[in-house]
C-alpha cells in the first residue's frame, strides 16, 4: 500500500479512496456482518453551521448549532414582494434567511423576528454560508496561514479549529 501524506485538502479523498479496500477486509474479516449503510442517497440539501456567538432566546439560553437548507427558487422570490424589504431593501437578507434556516439549537421555528435579534457577527457569518451553500455547493473556504503562508481549506459548518 502507497503511503500518502494527510494535509487539509486531500483528507476526503484518501479516506473515500481507502474505503473500498477496508470495506472488503471487513467483509472477509467478518461475513455475517449487515452490508453498510449507504448515507449518500442523492445531493446534499441541508448544512449544518455553528454560529460565531449564537442566538440567545428570551430565556437566556445560548443556541450555537443550527442547520441551513438550500434555497429555492421561490425562496429568493418570496422576500421580493414582502412589505418590509420594499420598505427597507436592507431587510431581504434577514427575510431570506429565516426561510432557509431549519434550526438554531432547539429553535425550529426560525422566522425574521429570530434572525432580527442575533447578533450582527452572526448574521454576516449566516450570510456567507448561505452564499457558499447555495453557489459554491459546499461550506469550505480557502485560507492562508499567516506565519508559513501555507494554503489549505477549512470547514465553515462548525467547530473551532484543533477540534474534531
Amino acid at each position: 500500500m502507497r503511503r500518502r501524506t494527510v494535509t487539509a485538502g486531500n483528507l476526503e479523498e484518501i479516506l473515500q479512496a481507502t474505503a473500498p479496500a477496508q470495506a472488503s477486509e471487513q467483509a472477509v474479516a467478518a461475513p455475517a456482518a449487515a452490508p453498510p449503510r449507504r448515507e449518500d442517497q442523492g445531493p446534499r440539501t441541508e448544512f449544518e453551521f455553528e454560529l460565531p456567538r449564537g442566538y440567545v432566546d428570551e430565556a437566556g439560553t445560548v443556541h450555537r448549532h443550527g442547520a441551513m437548507r438550500l434555497a429555492t427558487a421561490r425562496d429568493e422570490l418570496r422576500p421580493q414582494i414582502d412589505l418590509r424589504v420594499k420598505e427597507n431593501p436592507a431587510y431581504l437578507s434577514v427575510v431570506l434567511l429565516s426561510q432557509v434556516i431549519t434550526r438554531i439549537g432547539s429553535v425550529t421555528d426560525v422566522h425574521a423576528g429570530i434572525v432580527e435579534r442575533m447578533y450582527a457577527t452572526d448574521v454576516a457569518f449566516l450570510q456567507d454560508f448561505y452564499r457558499r451553500v447555495n453557489s459554491e455547493g459546499h461550506t469550505r473556504a480557502a485560507v492562508t496561514c499567516p506565519h508559513c503562508e501555507g494554503g489549505f481549506e477549512v470547514d465553515l459548518s462548525g467547530g473551532r479549529l484543533g477540534e474534531s
